[in-house]
């Protein structure tokens, strides 16, 4: 239990269903969904596309999601891989001749096609009760009617504004600046495109007017995009992969996500007694940035389009992971990795439902930097993405550049196995932290009995680029130990990720919801 004399907040408890996200008017109509009958799929797709009204700069229409779903009465998850694909005439080659040797972080050629609208319609039809109209209803509403801009979301949107460009410009400022907290930030061209997906379902997006306005602006800004490209964008169902952390088994999506990074770091880590030292000391900190150093050059080396990956069965092996623990130093930090990770802090969303049959769904739904690419459609406003931005330009690298295929993502959606049942859907929002993020959310867990809301509360430290980014909340005498170690230490400019989580307590029937207090979320429950 906090101390509550001390700052914090305690968990959502609830019996009926719950939900958790980074924005407390997402988490409310997700449950009130629930409460008029729709299930945790209805009620997340109803959380999730409003948070790309209420959060701008996070995510959006013409955004990327992954879902992995437990349905009601199974304890089997299924996954749902809503990434888009590079357009077809997307070619690496054709880059490195223009002299680009690394992929851009915005910009045209950073736009895949949108995969998540794809994706809502096919979890809608296939795991929902309600149907995608009553799913998108409230989005539509907020479009039209507007949400006030919240504090983090106001400190995101400053940050990116330099970063739209055309069009996108006139969508999402006010008057020429970013938006400020408590301004009303309205999308009546989102909320005429979702009333066609609600009418006349994915075909809606993916062809007709509205693809029409998507490609003309992609091709008037120099892409190569085409409607084929857009017409042939198809989700599909994946078999998540796992691995075991202690007494927890961790499930996670794979590639072209990086969840394998996140069960390779988790075993890793296993092989230490991380559970005898202080939870934010510098000894655990160290370990933490050293296992992330080996399982994310793993990442950079063999993960792309599942389609390409030929090594995951070697990443995941119990004598990999005790071979790359070896290598750590208990006293001294080891020369950076091969670390191709960019800077941590790209702009994604991350939701949680679970409702009164248990039914779980953990959801991540984003648009990578920033604003994306920076660039909008011209007739509807629909933000495009900059996941391009994750492939790699290395010739014949499983993850090279190619039209056709998925680049590697950093968002990962997770949950929590214990002998065999579903115990929480959880994510931490993040980029490349991610997975950094998963295994101190579960090692805080189960290592230290925290709760989950306490599990997202502590101080976060990630090793980035050959610097041991240490938050705030640790004291400066833990920046100093690491120094000792022979990290080069920094404070982040800004939060390490966000994150949500569910934990059901299945012995008395009891949901605890949590919210990480570095957004401006909430989790909610009924």
């Amino acid at each position: 239990m906090r101390d509550f004399q001390l700052p914090g907040r305690s968990p959502v408890l609830a019996m009926n269903g719950m939900c958790a996200t980074s924005h407390p008017l997402a988490a409310r109509t997700a449950v009130k969904v629930l409460e008029d009958g729709g299930n945790a799929v209805d009620a997340a797709i109803a959380a999730a596309v409003p948070l790309g009204i209420c959060e701008p700069p996070m995510t959006g229409l013409g955004g990327d999601c992954f879902v992995l779903v437990k349905p009601a009465g199974s304890e089997d998850i299924v996954g749902l891989n809503g990434s888009g694909r590079a357009p077809a005439g997307l070619d690496a080659a054709q880059l490195r001749s223009r002299g680009i040797q690394r992929m851009p972080d915005c910009g045209i050629d950073t736009v895949t096609i949108p995969g998540a609208v794809d994706a809502f319609c096919r979890l809608s039809a296939d795991y929902g009760r309600l149907g995608l109209e009553a799913s998108l209803a409230p989005a539509i509403h907020h479009a039209e009617q507007g949400v006030p801009v919240a504090p983090r979301t106001a400190f995101d949107w400053q940050r990116a504004e330099v970063r739209l460009a055309g069009v996108a410009r006139e969508y999402f400022l006010n008057d020429g600046k970013a938006f400020g907290v408590g301004e009303v930030f309205r999308a009546p061209g989102q909320a005429e495109v979702l009333r066609r997906l609600a009418r006349h379902g994915r075909d809606a997006f993916y062809e007709g007017e509205v693809a029409e306005d998507m490609v003309t602006s992609l091709r008037n800004a120099g892409g190569v995009h085409t409607l084929e490209d857009f017409a042939a964008t198809s989700c599909e169902y994946t078999e998540p992969i796992t691995g075991r952390y202690r007494e927890v088994e961790l499930v996670e999506h794979p590639p072209n996500g990086q969840g394998a990074t996140a069960i390779l770091m988790a075993k890793i880590l296993s092989e230490f007694d991380i559970g005898s030292m202080d939870p934010f000391g510098s000894g655990r900190t160290h370990l933490e940035a050293e296992a992330a150093k080996l399982a994310y050059d793993a990442r950079d080396r063999f993960i792309g389009d599942m389609a390409r990956v030929t090594r995951l069965d070697h990443m995941l092996s119990d004598s990999t992971s005790r071979s790359l623990a070896a290598l750590i130093d208990r006293d001294r930090a080891m020369p950076s990795a091969r670390i191709l990770s960019e800077n941590i802090h790209r702009e994604t969303v991350y939701l949680c439902v679970v409702d009164r049959d248990l039914m779980a769904v953990s959801m991540i739904y984003s648009i990578y930097h920033g604003f994306g690419s920076g660039l909008a459609s011209e007739k509807f406003g629909i933000n495009f993405q900059s996941r391009g931005a994750g492939f790699s330009l290395e010739e014949n690298h499983p993850n090279e550049a190619t039209g056709g295929r998925r680049p590697l993502h950093t968002i990962i959606p997770a949950m929590l196995r214990r002998n065999g049942r579903t115990i929480m859907p959880f994510g931490v929002m993040g980029a490349a932290y991610q997975p950094t993020g998963h295994v101190r959310v579960i090692a805080n867990m189960t290592d230290f009995g925290m709760s989950p809301q306490a599990a997202l509360d502590g101080p976060r430290s990630f090793q980035e680029s050959g610097t041991l980014q240490v938050e705030r909340g640790y004291p400066e005498t833990v920046r100093e130990a690491l120094r000792g170690y022979g990290h080069d230490v920094a404070i982040p400019e800004v939060p390490l990720g966000g994150g949500q989580a569910i934990l059901i307590d299945h012995e008395l029937g009891i949901l605890h919801g949590a919210s990480d207090p570095r957004k401006d979320g909430a989790a909610i429950g009924y």
